[in-house]
């Protein structure tokens, strides 16, 4: 009787019981810069492109990526869950950054950003006229 009423005191959530299966990593993230702007190039070892998931909101750029691992049986009570490892990573974007205009390639688990300045952060030539 006692275990019944431990279980209707912590009923666990299906959402609980799946975040629990999770592993949330940062991936490691390199950032090189040059005259047009910046590539991100960010190691995400087993992610598909249908389970990753870019996201660009006020000035802030979003990863999250999912791995699925082999489903695994727990013989306490007997379910079978699908533990899976969560990759996300978030940066805030400067001002001279174009967010609109990112370009994303997935190849090998190595995702690649390149993120280009606004045109009016752009170095230009000033044109020099004769009187």
């Amino acid at each position: 009787m006692s275990q019944q009423k431990e279980a209707v005191r912590n009923p666990e959530s299906r959402q609980e019981a799946l975040a629990k299966s999770y592993q949330s990593i940062r991936p490691k993230v390199d950032i090189l810069e040059d005259k047009n702007g910046i590539t991100l190039v960010a190691d995400l070892p087993g992610v598909s492109r249908e389970r990753l998931d870019i996201e660009i909101d006020n000035e802030i750029l979003s990863i999250d990526g999912e791995v699925e691992l082999p489903v695994t049986s727990s013989a306490e009570d007997g379910s079978t869950r699908t533990p899976a490892i969560r990759y996300q990573r978030s940066f805030s974007l400067s001002k001279e950054l174009d967010g609109e205009q990112i370009e994303a390639s997935l190849k090998d688990g190595v995702l690649a950003m390149k993120i280009p300045k606004r045109q009016e952060f752009k170095a230009r030539k000033i044109e020099i006229r004769t009187r």
